[in-house]
């Protein structure tokens, strides 16, 4: 498999905390989907957690904490996790509601990789007692 040219995996890194597009992320070849490095077909699935996520109260400003579960069934492309990393890392001094922060990841990831199935969970910390914990699902299947 070649080996793809990314521009962040091995370089310096410039850390940004604000504006969390998705041109930050970056894709590597899957080996589940190539029939050289898989001759059998067999089907791959990603689980990644990522515990020290945090965003800002677009009301408050307070900071907001989670871990950030994604879950999916990739296809010809899996997330590269350094810029999954930076690119989470964008949403620190973003003020956005936990559902919007899960939705954007959800959309931006769909876009980079078109998996077959993927999830993306904020398991965010409690805050006045109450726990909020917003999913987004996509299944390939159900698009248009």
């Amino acid at each position: 498999m070649k080996s793809p040219e990314l521009k962040h995996l091995g370089k310096t890194t410039d850390y940004v905390y604000d504006n969390p597009t998705g041109d930050v992320l970056e894709s590597v070849p899957n080996a589940f989907f190539d029939p050289e490095l898989n001759p059998n077909s067999v089907q791959g699935t990603v689980h990644i957690e990522a515990p020290e996520f945090t965003s800002l109260c677009p009301i408050t400003g307070q900071p907001d904490f989670a871990t950030i579960v994604i879950d999916y069934q990739p296809r010809e492309r899996l997330v590269e996790s350094k810029s999954l990393k930076l690119y989470l890392g964008r949403f620190r001094q973003s003020g956005e509601f936990h559902e919007s922060c899960v939705n954007k990841i959800a959309n931006d990831l769909i876009a980079l990789l078109d998996p077959n199935y993927l999830k993306v969970e904020g398991r965010f910390t409690a805050r006045g007692g109450i726990s909020i914990w917003p999913k987004a699902e996509y299944h390939r299947s159900a698009r248009v």
